[in-house]
C-alpha cells in the first residue's frame, strides 16, 4: 500500500506542477500590470517593483492553488482510469476508498497551507504593501519638479523654474490661509531639508506678501524656512491577532474571514466530489474531466462569494458539512458501491 500511495502522490505532483505553474504565471502577470499602474502616481524602480510583487505572492498562491488542486486531482484520477491502472488496483483487492486516502491526506495538507497563507501571510503582506505605497506617496509629494504647475508642499502651492544639484532657482509659493487672506512668497533659490519626520523648504533672498481686502503687507527676507504642515497619513502595523480580533465588530472583515476559510478548505472538500466523476470505468464511461473541473470550481467559488456577501458562522458550518456529505454520498453511489 505504501508503494501505491507513493505512485499516486507522484502522479499527482507532476499533474499539479504542470497546472499550477502556468496559472501562477498568468495571475502574476495580472498583479504586475496592477502594480505597474502605480507608476502613474508614484515613481518606482525595478527593485521596488520586484518588492511589491513579492508582497503579492501570498495572495497569488491563495487564488491559484485551489483551482490547481482541483484540476490536478481530476486529471490524475481520469488518467489512471483511462490507463486502466485503477482497474488493476481494484483487481489486486484495493478498494476505491483506500486508493483515495493518499489524495485525502494531500487535501488536508493543502487546506492547512491555504489557512496559514490566508490568516497569517496575507494580512502581513497586505500591510507591507500598503505601507510601501504610503511611503512612496509621501516621497512623491516632496518630489518638486522644475517647470511643473500645481505642485503642493504641505498646504502651499509651489512653482520652481529651475533645479540644479538639489538647489531650486526662481521659486514662487502661494497659500490661502483664510477666506479673505492670501500669502505669496518669491525667492531666488532654496532647497529641501529633511530631518527625521520633519521636512522644510529653506528659501534665500526673497520677498513675502500678505494680502487682505484691507491692506497689502510686504517683507524682504534673507532666509525663510517653510515647514510642511500637511497632515501625513501614518501607517500603523497590526499584529495578526489584533487584525483578526476586529472581526468581532467588523462584519466585512468577518465575512472576509469566512471566505478565506471556505476557499482554504476547497482541496479537502473537493476530493470526494471530484473523484465521484473521475474514477470511472473507461469502457462504459466517457472522459468529462473539463466539465468536472469547471463545475466544481464554479460551485465552490459561488458558495465562497455568497459567504463573503451574506455569510455568518452558522452558514459556513452548514455549507462545509453539506458539501462534504454531498461528495461522500456521490462517491458512495457512483464509485464505492462498484469498486
Amino acid at each position: 500500500m505504501v508503494n501505491v500511495r507513493g505512485y499516486i502522490s507522484s502522479n499527482f505532483t507532476k499533474a499539479f506542477l504542470t497546472i499550477f505553474l502556468p496559472f501562477f504565471l498568468i495571475i502574476s502577470l495580472v498583479f504586475l500590470v496592477k502594480i505597474s499602474s502605480l507608476t502613474e502616481k508614484i515613481q518606482i524602480s525595478f527593485g521596488e517593483l520586484v518588492t511589491l510583487y513579492a508582497y503579492s505572492i501570498p495572495e497569488i498562491i491563495f487564488y491559484t492553488l485551489p483551482l490547481s488542486f482541483v484540476a490536478a486531482l481530476a486529471n490524475v484520477l481520469m488518467k489512471l482510469s483511462q490507463d486502466n491502472e485503477l482497474i488493476a488496483l481494484y483487481a489486486l483487492g484495493l478498494k476505491a476508498n483506500k486508493v483515495l486516502r493518499s489524495l485525502l491526506l494531500l487535501g488536508v495538507l493543502f487546506s492547512f497551507l491555504l489557512v496559514s497563507i490566508s490568516f497569517l501571510a496575507m494580512p502581513l503582506s497586505k500591510q507591507f504593501y500598503k505601507s510601501f505605497k504610503e511611503s512612496k506617496r509621501s516621497d512623491a509629494k516632496l518630489n518638486i519638479v522644475a517647470g511643473k504647475l500645481g505642485q503642493k508642499f504641505g498646504n502651499y502651492y509651489i512653482y520652481v523654474k529651475e533645479k540644479k544639484n538639489d538647489i531650486f532657482h526662481d521659486i514662487v509659493i502661494y497659500n490661502r490661509t483664510k477666506k479673505d487672506e492670501e500669502q505669496f512668497f518669491s525667492s531666488q533659490k532654496g532647497k529641501l531639508n529633511k530631518k527625521e519626520s520633519t521636512t522644510s523648504l529653506l528659501l534665500n533672498d526673497g520677498y513675502g506678501y500678505t494680502y487682505t481686502e484691507a491692506k497689502l503687507q510686504q517683507v524682504k527676507y534673507k532666509t525663510l524656512e517653510v515647514y510642511d504642515t500637511g497632515k501625513k497619513k501614518g501607517f500603523h502595523f497590526e499584529a495578526i491577532a489584533t487584525y483578526w480580533s476586529k472581526a468581532k465588530d467588523n462584519v466585512k472583515l468577518m465575512r472576509k474571514g469566512l471566505f478565506y476559510i471556505f476557499v482554504s478548505l476547497i482541496p479537502l472538500l473537493s476530493v470526494y466530489l471530484v473523484a465521484s466523476f473521475t474514477m470511472i470505468n473507461p469502457r462504459y464511461q466517457a472522459n468529462r474531466s473539463f466539465v468536472v473541473i469547471f463545475t466544481t470550481t464554479l460551485l465552490f467559488y459561488m458558495l465562497a462569494s455568497t459567504l463573503q456577501k451574506w455569510g455568518n458562522y452558522a452558514i459556513l458550518f452548514l455549507l462545509i458539512i453539506a458539501v462534504f456529505l454531498l461528495g461522500k454520498w456521490l462517491f458512495r453511489q457512483r464509485v464505492a458501491r462498484y469498486f
